[in-house]
Order: C-alpha cells, then structure tokens, then sequence
C-alpha cells in the first residue's frame, strides 16, 4: 500500500506557472505508475498525465501537451506536474494516483491509491 500527499496548488494568472509535487510513503514507490488527474465542479475526474515507473514514459491528455510535464524522482519518493501557460480552464482540484498495472493508464479506474488533492485556481 502507498500513501500519496500533494502540494504545490494555489491561485495563479493565466499564462502563469505552477508546479504540483505528489510526495509518496508506504510501499516501494519505483513499483508504481502514477499519474496525475483533476476534476472541476460538476465535471468528470479526468487524466492529465502519467509516467511509468522508471519514468521512461510519459502520456498526457491533448488539452495540456506541450504545456504540462510530469517527472518523477524515485530517490525522493516523489512525482511532479510542471504546469506552464495556465489557462482559466486547467482550474479544477488535481489529484495524483498509484496504479501497479503493467503500463501507463489514462483510466481513473485502474489506479489503486489517491491523493486528498490540491486545489488549482487559474484567474483570466
């Protein structure tokens, strides 16, 4: 079992930066995939990017390629999302998650442990 905490959110203009960081204990955290998700009021939890345990691969949604960077450091037990050119739609409370499967997901439902989230509030 693992346990995931983030941090990192808060309010920011658009065209600004934030980056989360998801700090993990528990069990081994090179034996999970992780991924990152976020969910807006009245909205579906939805994918926003993950990484493979070695952190190898990396997919992310088309609504933040090319803006968004998800990186992991296994020595610290943590994964980051680098967030540039925020836009007022990217607010929404961001989770991080573990998922032991054998690669990268985009399906919420195939993570086994979450985070309580950070909240992240874009201004336009």
């Amino acid at each position: 079992q693992v346990q995931l905490v983030e941090s990192g959110g808060g309010l920011v203009q658009a065209g600004g930066s934030l980056r989360l960081s998801c700090a993990a204990s528990g069990r081994t955290f090179s034996s999970y995939n992780m991924g990152w998700f976020r969910q807006a009021p009245g909205k579906e939890r939805e994918f926003v990017a993950g990484i493979s345990r070695s952190g190898s691969g990396t997919r992310y949604a088309d609504s933040v390629k090319g803006r968004f960077t998800i990186s992991r450091d296994n020595a610290k037990n943590t994964v980051y999302l680098q967030m540039n050119s925020l836009k007022p739609e990217d607010t929404a409370v961001y989770y991080c998650a573990a998922d032991e499967g054998y690669s990268v997901s985009a399906y919420y439902s195939r993570y086994d442990y979450w985070g309580q989230g950070t909240q992240v509030t874009v201004s336009s």
